[in-house]
């Protein structure tokens, strides 16, 4: 369900931008964009310089956790959706491990009326695809769907039962909805807290084998070539995977797949104590299995960059690691993360990341943005890219502080974000 409340019969002209590398100005009128060129003039515009700053459009998350209802201590919708709109996202998906979990018509209408209520971007909201997320049997999919489910996921636990799976699978086919998949075998984890391997070993802590995210990942491709269902990856996150996603999509089943930034940048080579701030599912994995991912970011394997936003309270991810809650936050710091070491350490070009973090993830799932075009909805992020910033604790506006990235320089830190043509964030 989207957000309608922001005002319409307005312009807003903003000037002086850097658009793909060009000097560009940018007319929005009711919300779209109108026109872009250079020097554009409009008496009756409101105007906001950009002053050579980075115009982009809004960026895109399939995956976040905003935790209202059930969990508002470690975020609601209200602070979530502000976070996203400080990263310069404009639009994100809500994942369904909540309490109630929007597994019915009244749990999943209960979530959609307050994401409308408080969300400050647009919001979607997944519905789970069994009962409480764990259920054999697969709720109502049909009657969620006409209810504005935008996808159905289990999110945070993996689909044990393949035949719940396919029963899955072929209702979102009828539907013409997307299956995500939090891919993990349950009987394969063995209580482990990070990656199964030398580290872990050495740290003495309970490793989780990766055979656990690419036995239940080749299950789930067989079954969606079968149904011809859109299948999504979640957080993928071994070599094995990677290239199990790589050959589906040279048979022509449909396949999408994301990647997180922390799996990008982070590998358990990196874990030199008991620290709970590098805790997360799917485990920070090998240097072989980041360099994997890199890898198939860039060939295309993976079509998308999702933060998998997971804020918790200091308590929760405070001691070791052994006890502390799963997740980081994120969405905050992405962009520039991103941006901080592909962009600007030369591997690939801002439009690279433009397809990355806003129009893959927008084409994939069928939603209108992610781009920036004459007619389509005024989603704008603007950044700075020319400024070092160093990223601290109390500079987020999530509940959620819990992340290994506090400290790290970066660039491309948020400046202003617009939802059509509203403003959002910044000054």
């Amino acid at each position: 369900m989207l957000v309608t409340y922001w005002r319409t019969n307005m312009r807003l002209l903003i000037k002086n931008g850097l658009v793909e590398g060009q000097a560009r100005d940018i007319l929005v009128v009711d919300g779209k964009i109108a026109e872009i060129g250079k020097k554009i003039e409009d008496s009756g515009a409101n105007v906001y310089d950009a002053k050579g700053h980075l115009v982009m459009p809004g960026l895109v998350d399939v995956h976040v956790h905003f935790r209202e209802p059930g969990f508002e201590y470690k975020e609601t919708i209200a602070s979530g959706t502000a976070a996203s709109a400080r990263g310069g996202f404009t639009t994100v998906f809500a994942m369904p491990n909540l309490n109630p979990v929007p597994d019915n018509a009244e749990a999943f209408k209960f979530v959609t009326d307050k994401n409308a209520a408080d969300s400050i971007i647009k919001t979607y909201q997944y519905a789970a695809i069994s009962g409480g997320l764990t259920d054999e049997h697969i709720n109502e999919i049909e009657k969620l769907a006409t209810l504005g489910a935008v996808a159905f996921t289990n999110d945070g636990k993996g689909v044990q039962t393949a035949d719940t799976m396919l029963q899955a699978m072929q209702a979102a086919k009828r539907v013409g909805k997307a299956i995500v998949a939090h891919i993990e075998d349950d009987s394969l984890l063995h209580g482990g807290v990070m990656n199964a391997g030398p580290v872990a070993d050495k740290l003495g802590l309970p490793g989780m084998t990766g055979l656990s995210e690419s036995s239940q990942l080749a299950r789930d491709l067989v079954l969606a070539q079968a149904t011809g269902v859109h299948y999504h990856v979640a957080h993928i996150s071994t070599k094995e995977s990677v290239e199990l996603v790589r050959i589906a999509k040279e048979h022509g089943v449909h396949v999408t797949a994301e990647v997180s930034p922390h799996h990008l940048l982070l590998d358990d080579s990196m874990i030199d104590g008991d620290n709970p701030m590098m805790k997360m599912n799917p485990p920070l994995r090998a240097p072989a299995d980041r360099q994997a991912l890199i890898a198939g970011l860039l060939d295309g394997t993976i079509d998308m960059i999702a933060t998998d936003h997971a804020p918790h309270s200091a308590e929760e991810k405070t001691g070791s690691m052994l006890e502390a809650a799963f997740g980081i936050t994120g969405i905050e710091t992405a962009f520039e993360l991103i941006y901080t070491h592909f962009v600007k350490s030369g591997l690939v070009d801002i439009q690279t990341v433009t397809q990355w973090m806003a129009t893959n993830p927008a084409k994939a799932f069928g939603i209108k943005g992610g781009e920036l075009k004459v007619g389509t909805p005024a989603d704008i992020a603007i950044f700075d890219t020319e400024n070092e910033h160093t990223i601290t604790a109390d500079e987020f506006v999530s509940k959620g502080k819990n992340t290994p990235f506090i400290g790290e320089k970066v660039y491309g830190t948020t400046v202003a974000t617009f939802v059509d043509g509203q403003q959002v964030y910044g000054e």
